[in-house]
């Protein structure tokens, strides 16, 4: 099962894949990051839409060890319109995206004029962080 094959669920838009050092835990492999934008259908909900991803995740060989350590995949709903949602398991906007570079470069790709529920831009997240790109790389100081 993947995100293009869920029922109702159509990616509208991806990414470049930006490889990126990893943030907390540094001694692992960089990461490979890429947002994509898709279109739901109404009978979806941000918790049913989070419990496919992690569905998929776990199909793909997921397993949950070390917070911020080395996986196989990683999926992560980002916003779902304008939602804003705090319960145990969501939390929408995602609760660290505007921290990191890694999420609002792709994020930038595919929504560019994105206006976040609070009323900042996309630009104005990056302004706020330190970073350097090149060749499609990340990295976050």
């Amino acid at each position: 099962m993947r995100i293009d094959s869920l029922e109702g669920v159509c990616i509208t838009a991806s990414s470049a894949i930006w490889q990126t050092e990893p943030q907390d835990l540094k001694d692992q492999p960089w990461f490979a990051n890429q947002v994509l934008q898709l279109s739901c259908d109404s009978k979806w909900t941000p918790e049913g839409l989070l419990a496919a991803l992690l569905e998929i995740e776990q199909c793909m060989g997921r397993s949950r060890g070390i917070r911020f350590g080395p996986r196989c995949i990683d999926l992560d709903l980002l916003l779902f319109g304008d939602r804003i949602i705090t319960s145990g398991d969501l939390i929408l906007p995602h609760p660290r995206m505007r921290k990191r570079a890694f999420v609002l470069i792709p994020l930038r790709e595919v929504a560019g004029n994105l206006i976040f529920p609070e009323g900042d831009t996309l630009d104005q997240a990056l302004a706020c962080l330190r970073f350097l790109t090149t060749d499609n790389r990340i990295c976050q100081e």
